[in-house]
């Protein structure tokens, strides 16, 4: 397997967006791109990564190759790209090792260990969302970021007429709502959803979208959120479960 990126710091942002959330994961790489779908630690969470074949300028692979890495570890390497660099991945099934080449003013060279990769991938939750938000991931972030300061809870709620979020914690209370227009790209909704997720989770899950680029959130009551950004080409969701309000 051999994959080559034009801009090695755009592939960083792709990996960034998931270690924020995972630790480990096993990339499923074919002619169509790569994918990830994996479960966080806690088992209360999940990403689902895709790179599509088109956002490497040359991929080459037989059939599917499963590469199981630590995406820390991959983090902090990528986290020494250069601008303007080129990034070559391959596979050395001999040493199971990840090859990282970094071409530039230098050619510089990385081997990191390969991990057991599991055999099926997770599946991703069947939910019927009842209200859709699309809004520009900039102000998502700095609604949560308000949020973050009075609890460690967040709560989204929305209709058709507006997108709501609500904090509240010992030093105080907090209510944002967004109608649709400026920030609030479409709202479409059945009828009104509210659930209460964990701040922490969120701020790591929006952390990564670009600010002018658009998230959707899909809600349904006390149900898991699903939230979808593009990263470039790529294309990252994750789904987060609730917690139950208590009265």
């Amino acid at each position: 397997m051999k994959a080559v990126v034009e801009d090695a710091k755009f592939f960083k942002s792709c990996i960034d967006a998931i270690v924020n959330l995972v630790d480990e994961g096993a990339f499923r790489i074919s002619s169509t791109g790569m994918h990830l779908r994996t479960m966080d630690p806690s088992q209360i969470a999940m990403v689902d990564f895709l790179l599509p074949a088109s956002a490497f300028s040359h991929l080459e692979v037989e059939g599917e190759a499963l590469v199981g890495v630590s995406l820390v570890d991959l983090s902090k390497v990528l986290a020494r790209t250069r601008g303007g660099e080129k990034l070559s991945i391959a596979v050395d099934e001999k040493a199971s090792r990840l090859l990282l080449e970094f071409t530039g003013e230098s050619k510089r060279s990385f081997k990191l260990p390969l991990l057991e990769a599991g055999a099926g991938l997770p599946k991703e939750p069947k939910i019927s969302f009842d209200v859709t938000v699309v809004l520009l991931g900039g102000a998502l972030k700095e609604m949560l970021k308000d949020a973050g300061l009075l609890s460690s809870h967040v709560v989204l709620e929305a209709d058709g007429n507006e997108f709501v979020v609500e904090a509240h914690g010992d030093s105080g209370d907090l209510r944002i709502e967004s109608k649709k227009g400026g920030a609030i790209k479409e709202l479409k909704a059945g009828g009104r959803s509210r659930a209460m997720f964990p701040y922490e989770y969120l701020d790591d899950m929006t952390r990564a979208c670009p600010d002018d680029a658009e998230a959707e959130i899909s809600l349904k009551n006390d149900a898991p959120v699903k939230i979808s950004y593009q990263v470039g080409k790529a294309k990252i969701s994750y789904f987060l479960a609730p917690r139950v309000e208590t009265v």
